[in-house]
């Protein structure tokens, strides 16, 4: 091939106020060992204008009407990452070249008269989409933003929060209100300004009204779990710190985004970058590995009848059981939010029933009660990892528990859709680190395989990800009850889920059908016949008495559904009362309180029994619990009989006993 003469103009730009001017050499370069990437170009009748730029291969060629540039890395990593450039390229590279050793492709697309605007980002759109579909490019770029770049990188990344591994900016101007239009402490610069007002097609009253500026549209990202870095000198007054970067700050934090902040003592707008790149460099490898996600789902049987009906149906009813991961607000608000936002023509109802404390052994015995109540539900997400294994239920109850809530589901409506989430705690993590699995994960999993159910397990995916220091578990995680930021990576896991079990069109004639029902349950004496038993079926022999509307008189905690409900109660010894009943397993769901004492209990005139009812928990909480008092007896006709005791845990301060149901299979 021939010897391709290029050679580049003078371009001056203006740089929030500052003209510069930005001086690229003649070169003369050897085509004989053109790039892979130049090949492809030329496959789409692109021409490009080749030269050497610090060493590497540089194209420049217009796409979408718009100047663009692509650096090859003389090695390029096998999954292709890139770094995204907003603006100013040439400027303070060091950062660049360091990704350009590492294997990164250095890309830039000038939208630099654009301001982020809706213009701007459906060039960008428009170029991402030929970079990762004709060339390949990894679908999650890094995207760097100096000075009025902050603009665009940002407003890009909130409207494709799937397609961003990080944001870097450098003194990014996040609101044009204070660059350029100068109406705080930020510099006013007239020219910058009009052509902002342009590309927005905006009077001055209405650009000064808007309310989608970096600053004010940062859930998307945080929803995401996009970590941003910036690099700000403190005393930048041309795009003031208080009015773009601290507010940024600030605000991603409150929604549990990550953000580091560099600041650089005493030092304004320039110079960009720092003398040494690593801290962004580091920043940069940190989320752009080959294997970032480390998403931990099995999809086995899918979710296509929940698909089916909120897509043709325009119907759903979705419920939420668990403890108080699933009662708590975060996630689970956040994917009613993406429900209705993915399919905006469905009338949802939502069913939150998350009682704190509790797992999937009360869950079996409420699902009929607390799900179900109003009717069929479609789709069912269910945890209960963290309660079955911190409220020390054996293997067995871990899979009764879980199969019991399965099953009973299955047999209340054959159509319905499960996901079962295992979300993670401090001795998950350990265990994993060790080389093992915790045991009631692999349990679970075992209902999860006979059934053909979609598991997300969470607790695996942390601790990996964790260990992959992308975030750590004291400052973001920091506990089991997830801060916003670890309720923010459990949404993305299961949203991920949800786009990859929906990720195809339904076929034009799909009907619903129902899921994998085994003929025979994994574990006959299961809870999937559970149910609650009210109280008032209950014979008080003696000391018992029925209070309709049981309230604590200590003032220590209580749960929702198990205060100012009835109860059958007693506080000292010596009280009886019995139960008939018809099944395969008996129990109780108490408050166990800090007051609670040992009880006995007898079968069909067994021998007596004995439960402790306080827990490590009761002394601060009346605790709702339920004991199964006899799993396996044999079908039919059965007698309980239940006393108090004269006996306590040596913490309790009584001997009371609290019923709020009975419980039955």
């Amino acid at each position: 091939m021939k010897n391709i003469r290029v050679f580049f103009s003078i371009l001056t730009i203006s740089w929030a106020g500052i003209s510069i001017c930005n001086y690229s050499t003649a070169s003369q370069v050897n085509d004989t060992n053109i790039s892979d990437f130049a090949h492809r170009l030329d496959d789409g009748g692109i021409t490009s204008e080749k030269s050497i730029w610090n060493g590497y291969e540089r194209h420049d060629f217009i796409y979408d009407t718009r100047r663009c540039i692509v650096v090859i890395p003389k090695n390029p990593a096998g999954h292709l990452p890139w770094i995204w450039r907003a603006r100013f390229f040439d400027h303070e590279p060091q950062t660049d070249l360091k990704l350009l050793e590492k294997g990164f492709h250095l890309v830039y697309m000038d939208v630099v008269d654009l301001f982020g605007s809706p213009s701007a980002v459906n060039h960008w759109n428009t170029f991402y989409n030929y970079l990762t579909r004709h060339h390949h490019f990894n679908p999650r770029p890094a995207l760097e933003g100096m000075s009025r770049g902050g603009l665009i990188i940002y407003n890009w990344a909130c409207a494709n929060p799937d397609k961003v591994a990080c944001i870097y900016g450098d003194n990014p101007v996040c609101d044009f209100k204070s660059w350029p239009a100068g109406r705080g402490k930020g510099k006013y610069h007239q020219p910058s300004w009009e052509a902002c007002l342009k590309a927005y097609g905006f009077t001055e009253v209405q650009a000064l009204k808007y309310k989608h500026n970096p600053i004010d549209n940062l859930e998307p990202l945080a929803r995401s779990v996009v970590p941003i870095l910036h690099v700000c000198g403190t005393s930048d007054t041309v795009v003031p710190m208080p009015e773009n970067s601290d507010i940024i700050e600030k605000r991603y934090k409150k929604l549990g985004g990550k953000i580091t902040v560099i600041r650089k003592p005493g030092l304004g707008h320039h110079p960009h970058s720092l003398k040494d790149p690593a801290p962004i460099v580091d920043f940069t490898l940190s989320y752009t590995t080959p294997d970032y996600d480390k998403f931990r789902h099995n999809l086995r049987h899918g979710l296509t009848n929940s698909h089916i009906k909120f897509t043709r149906q325009k119907k759903g009813r979705v419920a939420f059981l668990g403890g108080s991961i699933t009662y708590n607000s975060g996630w689970r608000n956040m994917l009613c939010h993406y429900l209705q936002q993915r399919f905006p023509q469905t009338q949802f109802e939502f069913i939150a029933v998350g009682i704190p404390s509790t797992g999937s052994t009360p869950g079996a015995f409420r699902l009929t009660n607390d799900i179900f109540k109003n009717g069929p539900v479609d789709l069912l997400f269910e945890e209960a990892a963290v309660n079955d294994a911190t409220n020390g239920r054996s293997d067995i109850d871990h899979i009764r528990g879980m199969e019991g809530i399965v099953r009973q589901a299955r047999m209340l409506n054959p159509d319905i859709d499960i996901v079962l989430m295992h979300f993670v705690d401090p001795e998950k993590m350990k265990v994993y680190n060790n080389g093992g699995t915790p045991a009631v994960i692999r349990n679970h999993e075992k209902v999860a395989e006979y059934y053909q159910l979609p598991s997300l397990n969470l607790a695996l995916e942390v601790t990996e990800r964790i260990n992959a220091k992308q975030f750590d578990w004291s400052n973001d995680f920091r506990n089991l009850h997830p801060s916003p930021f670890g309720q923010n990576v459990y949404f993305r896991s299961i949203k991920h889920l949800l786009d990859f079990a929906w990720s195809q069109p339904l076929p034009e004639n799909s009907r619903q059908t129902p899921n994998p029902m085994p003929a025979e349950p994994f574990d006959k004496f299961s809870y999937y016949r559970g149910r609650y038993v009210d109280i008032d079926k209950a014979e008080l022999i003696e000391g018992f008495t029925y209070d309709p509307l049981w309230n604590p008189e200590d003032n220590i905690g209580t749960r929702s559904g198990f205060v100012n409900v009835p109860v059958l109660k007693a506080s000292q010894p010596g009280a009886v009362l019995k139960l008939k009943f018809t099944g395969t397993a008996v129990g109780i769901f108490v408050t166990a309180g800090q007051d609670v004492g040992i009880i006995e209990f007898s079968i069909d005139g067994s021998a007596f029994r004995q439960i402790d009812q306080f827990t490590q928990w009761s002394s601060n909480l009346h605790l709702p619990w339920a004991y199964i008092l006899d799993a396996e007896l044999n079908p039919g006709i059965h007698e309980l009989t239940l006393k108090t005791t004269d006996q306590k845990n040596q913490k309790s301060t009584g001997h009371a006993c609290r019923i709020v149901h009975f419980l039955l299979n």
